[in-house]
């Protein structure tokens, strides 16, 4: 099988003319029947990663998810794109479900969402022994780890997928998982020599900034007025904060809502719905908020209390930009905020409570960090990353370096020596040459390294310590009670002549966000916004979120390139053939109507050639001529004449469109509006009239009425 083939279904249903980094090579695991563990960041593709095997092989495809909102929201988006898809949920009633089912038994879906009690029930089984299951695909997989940081009770029990059917592949997918829970989701699934995937958890499009939390209010209102009418999240602790934030930015002129658990579910739908169908701006939310949500265009989160640990906290900030483009995040930290969260974890159970703690103190130490927060983030999943990324806060107001290579060999030579048994307070206590009752008990200050950092401050060795853990020069087993591991970069460091720069704690420094020069705008702004807004109308006429019609990504890619025939639209990433038939055209018309707008000011539109066209039907050729001699598509030639058209160039449109077929174009727009879509046109006229012809109609018609 070749990439091609591949190549074929992503474009047609998605509109990508090539796979991201990784996915080909899981999707060409999965349809030769392998298990697959993967892990990719939020934005990075994962559901592409099982939807196109599903597309490739026959029979069904099922997907277990926790999150009802996100089935909802993916069935309809591949819906969108022409998918046969479906999910079952205690959100439906019987009859609902049933009609579902039949369809299942009929052969007439690609891809099933379901819920994990659903999948496990025994009615469900039934049916399943019945289909042609080609694959089985887990998201969010970290939910079924106990060291998971969104352990999920009823995940357990999908260990019994590969008891049931052991010769369909198994795929589990998460954004969020560090080597001890990727560990666990191989196990606790029985995955059979499984591969393991691991993407880049870098999300370079994102900003990061930390902030202290003293007069939070008045430093997002700054925030938010660099960035006017973009949509953003603000994740709060409590209930009463989300209600009195958003209080407070209502006040201010902004359009901002709250949502919380105490709310009643209808009013939550309505705030949920309301944001993702860019109705309002802000939400202000609890964590409650977002899990099941797919928009594209979130520009922004802020987090105005710090969450309970880094995986969440990934997770959280993953909603912005997952369209790929620019987007920020600003995180307020206060120790308060850490006590708070301490607190919460007081009722688990001590193993539980003590894994929590680890995992807020290493939060804690990404917001205190001097050193590139993005190099934070990395390496507690795993991934080193050795250059400054330039988008924190700290890279840009970096502070000053040392060669601390003496100071990590001293630490990483103790751990070695003590047979990676110490925690990071034994550790500083053996470097200290401390005299402690347990380094007595475990014969500690015999090893050759013991005192060999007393004359550096304990609060420093901290510090330091904690970089090296931050940089990845250094893991901690969680499972271990917290003991610390040399990796393969230590070594490095102990042998290899690996040189390590620390940084000196400056508790009095306050870091500063710099405002985005302002012509960071993408190409193509004022006719951005005019194809949003057609979006918006086009959305809220079919009653679903404007992202799942195009991204802001894809509306960017059209103002930039201004196509205005089948083809070149076509080309634009994230237009496949179905949203093509669907939207295509009337993207297609704005533009031209953008074009003509433009022509009317004086100012030539990027790639305008319909002033070239115009000449050669005055020497006599034909459209069919024209697209010959110009090596363009006939459509293209009919795009300019329906232009020239409308500029008053071309007095009559007689030579390519005949009275009767005019007539008959008008019966249709008369019935569904001169400002109708052109599918539903082209579907009413059954066929018979093509959409150069409906569009040359519509001209006629706009320029002397119905």
């Amino acid at each position: 099988m070749g990439l091609s083939e591949l190549q074929i279904i992503l474009k047609k249903y998605y509109g990508y003319g090539q796979f991201r980094p990784m996915q080909h090579e899981i999707v060409q695991a999965a349809i030769s029947g392998k298990d697959v563990l993967v892990l990719m960041p939020t934005g990075g593709g994962k559901s592409i990663c099982y939807q196109v095997p599903a597309l490739y092989l026959p029979g069904i495809t099922v997907v277990i998810s926790p999150l009802i909102a996100l089935m909802h929201d993916q069935v309809e988006a591949l819906k969108r794109n022409g998918i046969a898809a479906a999910y079952l949920n205690s959100s439906q009633d019987w009859q609902e479900q049933a009609a579902i089912e039949r369809q299942c038994a009929s052969g007439q879906l690609k891809l099933l969402y379901v819920s994990p009690e659903k999948l496990l029930s025994d009615n469900f089984q039934f049916l399943l022994k019945q289909l042609q299951v080609s694959l089985f695909a887990v998201d969010e997989a970290h939910c079924i780890s106990f060291w998971g940081h969104d352990f999920r009770l009823e995940y357990t029990q999908l260990s019994k997928i590969k008891e049931h059917f052991p010769d369909v592949p198994l795929m589990a997918l998460t954004a969020t998982a560090d080597k001890l829970t990727r560990q666990d989701i191989l196990q606790q699934l029985a995955l059979r020599q499984p591969q393991v995937f691991v993407a880049s958890f870098d999300r370079p499009n994102l900003s990061l900034t930390v902030l202290p939390a003293q007069d939070r209010i008045k430093r997002i209102l700054e925030f938010l007025e660099e960035r006017p009418f973009k949509a953003g999240i603000i994740y709060c602790l409590s209930r009463k904060a989300c209600e009195s934030v958003a209080a407070r930015l209502q006040a201010a002129g902004y359009n901002a809502g709250f949502y919380h658990a105490a709310l009643p579910h209808q009013q939550r739908m309505k705030t949920q719905q309301a944001f993702l169908n860019d109705d309002i701006q802000i939400v202000c939310a609890t964590i409650a908020f977002g899990m099941g949500i797919d928009k594209s265009n979130v520009r922004w989160v802020i987090h105005y209390n710090l969450p309970k640990n880094i995986e969440s906290y990934y997770q959280e900030i993953g909603r912005a930009g997952r369209d790929g483009l620019p987007a920020d995040t600003l995180l307020f930290y206060s120790f308060a905020d850490v006590m708070k969260q301490r607190s919460m974890l007081e009722d688990l159970p001590q193993q539980r409570r003590d894994l929590q703690e680890a995992k807020l103190e290493r939060l804690q130490q990404y917001a205190e960090a001097h050193i590139c927060r993005r190099k934070v983030l990395l390496a507690y999943f795993g991934e080193v990353q050795e250059e400054n990324c330039g988008n924190c806060d700290v890279c840009r107001n970096p502070h000053q370096s040392f060669d601390g290579t003496v100071l990590a060999q001293k630490a990483f030579s103790a751990v070695a020596r003590s047979k990676e048994s110490l925690p990071v307070s034994l550790l500083i206590d053996v470097l200290r040459g401390s005299d402690t009752e347990e380094v007595r008990r475990k014969g500690l200050f015999r090893i050759k390294t013991y005192g060999a950092g007393r004359d550096v401050h304990p609060l420093d060795w901290r510090n330091y310590i904690q970089q090296l853990i931050n940089t990845g020069l250094l893991d901690i087993a969680y499972d271990q009670h917290q003991k610390l591991r040399l990796n393969g970069a230590s070594q490095e460091v102990l042998f290899g002549g690996k040189k390590v720069a620390l940084y000196k704690a400056d508790l009095n420094a306050v870091p500063k966000v710099k405002a985005k020069p302002k012509n960071e705008v993408a190409a193509g702004g004022e006719l951005f916004e005019r194809l949003r807004k057609l979006r918006k109308k086009l959305a809220d006429e079919q009653g679903v979120p404007p992202y799942v019609i195009f991204s802001d990504k894809t509306l960017h890619e059209m103002a930039a390139d201004c196509p205005v025939t089948e083809d070149s639209m076509l080309q634009v990433s994230g237009v496949g053939r179905v949203k093509m038939e669907n939207y295509g055209h009337d993207f297609i018309t704005e533009i031209m109507a953008f074009r003509k707008d433009q022509d009317e000011k004086g100012e030539k539109a990027k790639g305008e050639t319909h002033l070239v066209t115009l000449d050669l039907l005055k020497t006599g050729l034909s459209p069919e001529g024209i697209a010959e001699k110009r090596s363009m598509q006939l459509m293209t030639v009919y795009s300019h004449i329906a232009t020239l058209y409308l500029q008053g160039r071309l007095e009559s449109l007689e030579k390519f469109i005949s009275q009767a077929e005019l007539e008959k174009i008008g019966d249709a727009l008369y019935v569904h509006g001169i400002d109708s879509q052109l599918k539903p046109l082209f579907d009413s006229l059954e066929g018979k009239y093509p959409y150069h012809k409906i569009r040359l109609g519509i001209a006629y018609y706009q320029k002397n009425g119905l």
